[in-house]
């Protein structure tokens, strides 16, 4: 059975823009080509991806990042009542975006770490296995 890991909107954000960890996230993209890993991301990171890149480019730029995440072989999840819900508990502790709530819960979920570079995911180690881009 393949590792898996969830990619955080930060994550993928350091990929495309070339941001310290990219090269972490480009040898997890390059891993998952290989069948070595599966990478998931819940609908919600992949919005915030969306909307970064919207907002800095295009909607049509956007959409093609996005093609091109699922082609490299990023599977992503809908975040279902079950993720919802353990999205919101996470939410409802703290000091997390409700974005990176998701991220954290289908990693809860799926009992896999999480791979980021955002500070917020500090109090959510112990919940979660986090797999830090520094």
């Amino acid at each position: 059975m393949l590792p898996i890991k969830v990619l955080d909107a930060f994550a993928v954000m350091a990929f495309y823009y070339d941001e310290p960890g990219a090269e972490i996230v480009q040898s997890l993209m390059f891993d998952a080509g290989e069948g070595k890993v599966h990478l998931i991301m819940c609908t919600v990171n992949l919005g915030e991806v969306w909307y970064w890149i919207s907002r800095g480019n295009s909607p049509e730029i956007a959409d093609h990042y996005i093609q091109e995440l699922r082609a490299m072989g990023v599977e992503i999840i809908d975040a279902d009542w079950n993720i919802t819900r353990q999205a919101a508990v996470y939410k409802s502790k703290g000091n997390i975006s409700y974005a990176d709530s998701f991220a954290t819960a289908l990693a809860k979920l799926r009992n896999c770490p999480v791979v980021t570079g955002d500070e917020e995911f500090n109090q959510l180690e112990g919940e979660v296995e986090i797999e830090w881009l520094s």
